[in-house]
């Protein structure tokens, strides 16, 4: 139970860029990737502000050397984008003698394309023409395909807990490897805008139809996203002489069970996960540098997330912000997008500013960070994800030196 949990690899994709060098610019630079869709045939599309990946399917699988002629799902082709990247950093491959494994999060699955296709699939009178998509939909089908093109086949298995679930996949990765069930573990999350998501959230009424503004007064919803993001979770047998890029010390989930789609007005939940993960780091909240917020730009879940954080950090308080008003709530995966985001301020020593914040909330005593990007001492980095139903979970990465 006592083995470290090695970060060796991390890859993205997202709105504000194609793989993770492109991501830490746009941080930098405070460029949001927020904007209409392009990809996507919807009554909303011209007044819906979205994080979308400014690549069609066909780009995605010439990118990645893939025949037109494969059924892959945007959600596979995004998540196989970033896993690949994570994994040609981490210098490894999945056929080699170490036990490894894949964890990937979704909650779109393959319906990204299938809505597009299913009334030719029940109509009865002709044979689809994109049956082999139907058999797509499904959340495990994308974790399958990833895994095949990569090589990996000891340790396969996908988590769908709504926002939460990327960050559920690499705290279930790095469980393996501490009761050294596994060596090594690629886990992250993918997630792909949709005609079912967008119409879910528009009819929760919770999104803005401009840039959202996460912990501001006047916020008024969030901005949906897509993309991907995988980290590379190893043991230190599996390490050997290699160099680490971090090391994964805290985790946690719990469940609030308070309503089905929002959070405790008082983040009981909030605090809980952050708390727990502290504790299984070994650290104190003095001890944390920086927070990447759960932030969606809600009028529940800002409020809910920002009490918690008063409430165990106090006087104590770290810089903290929302990357969201750069990328999109991506959804399933918001937390493996925030995990290589929170690891690049790690390895850079940056804090990200929170984006269009502009007026404090009046229940809170503590606002974001939100001037430009700035150089900060940093050894422990938490980051909250929160999904609905209360299922709320938190990570934290260390440097090694930590």
């Amino acid at each position: 139970m006592c083995n470290h949990v090695y970060i060796t690899g991390a890859g993205s994709i997202c709105a504000i860029g194609q793989n993770t060098n492109e991501v830490r610019e746009s941080l930098e630079k405070g460029c949001s990737g927020i904007g209409q869709l392009q990809f996507i045939q919807t009554r909303h599309r011209d007044v819906l502000s979205v994080g979308e990946v400014k690549l069609n399917n066909e780009a995605l699988q010439s990118r990645l050397n893939l025949s037109s002629d494969l059924p892959l799902t945007r959600t596979a082709l995004l998540g196989l984008t970033a896993a690949k990247e994570a994994m040609l950093q981490a210098g490894i491959e999945g056929t080699d003698s170490f036990r490894t494994g894949l964890i990937s999060a979704t909650s779109v699955g393959g319906m990204d394309i299938v809505e597009n296709h299913f009334q030719s699939y029940i109509d009865q009178n002709s044979l689809p023409e994109h049956l082999n998509y139907i058999h797509h939909l499904d959340c495990s089908a994308s974790t399958e395909q990833i895994a095949e093109h990569l090589g990996i086949r000891s340790f396969l298995t996908t988590i769908s807990t709504a926002c939460s679930s990327s960050a559920n996949a690499i705290m279930y990765g790095a469980r393996l490897i501490r009761h050294n069930i596994l060596d090594r573990v690629v886990v992250g999350g993918t997630d792909a805008l949709s005609k079912f998501t967008i119409n879910g959230f528009h009819c929760l009424k919770i999104l803005d139809p401009n840039h959202c503004k996460p912990f501001d007064q006047h916020r008024a919803g969030l901005n949906l996203g897509e993309g991907a993001g995988f980290l590379v979770l190893e043991s230190e047998k599996a390490l050997g002489n290699r160099n680490p890029l971090a090391r994964l010390t805290g985790y946690s989930n719990v469940n609030d069970a308070y309503h089905q789609t929002a959070s405790s007005p008082t983040g009981e939940g909030a605090l809980e996960a952050m708390s727990i993960a502290l504790k299984i780091a070994g650290l104190k909240p003095e001890d944390i540098d920086y927070i990447n917020a759960h932030g969606t730009g809600t009028e529940i879940n800002d409020l809910s997330e920002g009490l918690a954080i008063q409430r165990l950090f106090g006087e104590n308080l770290p810089p903290f912000s929302s990357t969201k008003s750069f990328t999109g709530h991506t959804l399933a995966a918001a937390a493996g997008i925030e995990a290589v985001i929170s690891l690049l301020s790690l390895q850079n020593q940056t804090i990200p500013m929170n984006l269009n914040w502009k007026v404090g909330m009046p229940e809170l005593t503590i606002q974001p960070h939100i001037h430009s990007q700035k150089k900060s001492e940093l050894h422990h980095v938490m980051s909250n994800s929160f999904g609905f139903g209360g299922n709320t979970s938190t990570l934290i990465l260390s440097t090694c030196a930590s």
